[in-house]
């Protein structure tokens, strides 16, 4: 493995925080419905990892993601740990009233950087959806609810193509206007490369000089996941989104792989010397026990390398 110089991270905290998305990003892709008590058991047992931000469920419609139907009775069911955020995804303000109802404590909301890709995925135009949006985070932050943004497609899209940074960085200016404490990156067809995250970076400093506002949402599609969160690393990002067994991928950017894996990025910063307060050991269990439930591989090549070497 190419070992990365480190003199650049050291300017900087040395505390990682870490997104864990899969039973949201992640299940939302799988073709079988996992049951609500695997739901629940693979977010319980994530709770005990020493995560502090677990993405649980999705309250949109049944329609468009049968997989998270039953995001009332996950939320409900699950171990809540009083240290731990449990966000869900709010496409609208009937999904918020939904989450509310539950008492959901953090919501995020989304956009996308592409016209064509934000009326396949939600049936509006990026302008109409931000309309919509703005209205979510006013509801949400009315009720005491924190709220956190996605952009998605920031480096390419499977319609379009190239995406301009400027586009990028007006949505997120538009998102933390409106009250979003965070914006999450997404690389959604993993299309992105060191010097094209580094271009969006560099835009956003126009939008805010706080990298703490902002983290990073990598896809592996090409291999390039870890190289651009290290030079997302350089810029100041402590904040990255990742899933247990690299889980998910997207319904409407076919092609697109899963989510950079949890056992991997945890490798990976371990190794750069960098804090994440998560036990790898016990990501790599559940990576184990959810890849199991599925009865599919585990993408991550971490948790396959140690769990072999265990057996």
């Amino acid at each position: 493995m190419y070992n990365f110089p480190t003199k650049k991270l050291r300017s900087f905290s040395n505390f990682v925080k870490i997104v864990e998305v899969g039973p949201r990003d992640g299940l939302q892709n799988e073709k079988n419905i996992v049951p609500t008590e695997v739901k629940v058991k693979f977010i319980n047992k994530l709770s005990e990892s020493g995560l502090k931000t677990i993405e649980v469920t999705s309250f949109v419609s049944p329609k468009w993601i049968p997989q998270l139907a039953d995001n009332s009775q996950v939320f409900k069911k699950i171990n809540k740990v009083s240290d731990i955020s449990y966000p869900v995804l709010v496409p609208n303000i009937k999904g918020l009233e939904n989450a509310l109802q539950v008492g959901v404590k953090e919501i995020a909301i989304f956009g996308a950087a592409s016209e064509t890709f934000s009326q396949k995925n939600t049936n509006c135009s990026i302008s109409d959806g931000m309309k919509k949006a703005k209205a979510v985070i006013k509801e949400a932050l009315k009720n005491n609810i924190k709220v956190r943004g996605y952009i998605s497609c920031i480096i390419g899209c499977p319609y379009e193509g190239k995406i301009k940074p400027t586009v990028v960085a007006n949505l997120a200016a538009f998102m933390l206007e409106c009250g979003c404490y965070e914006i999450s990156l997404g690389d959604t067809i993993g299309v992105g490369s060191p010097n094209k995250i580094k271009n969006v970076l560099s835009e956003l400093n126009h939008v805010s000089n706080d990298t703490s506002k902002f983290a990073i949402h990598c896809h592996d599609t090409y291999g390039q996941a870890l190289v651009n969160i290290y030079a997302s690393l350089e810029y100041g990002i402590r904040t990255f989104d990742s899933s247990v067994a690299g889980l998910g991928g997207c319904p409407y950017a076919v092609g697109a792989s899963g989510n950079v894996a949890t056992e991997d990025l945890l490798y990976f910063l371990h190794e750069q010397g960098l804090e994440t307060g998560v036990d790898l050991n016990k990501i790599i269990k559940i990576g184990d026990f959810i890849s199991s439930q599925l009865q599919r591989r585990n993408q991550s090549k971490t948790g396959i390398a140690i769990l072999t070497k265990e057996h």
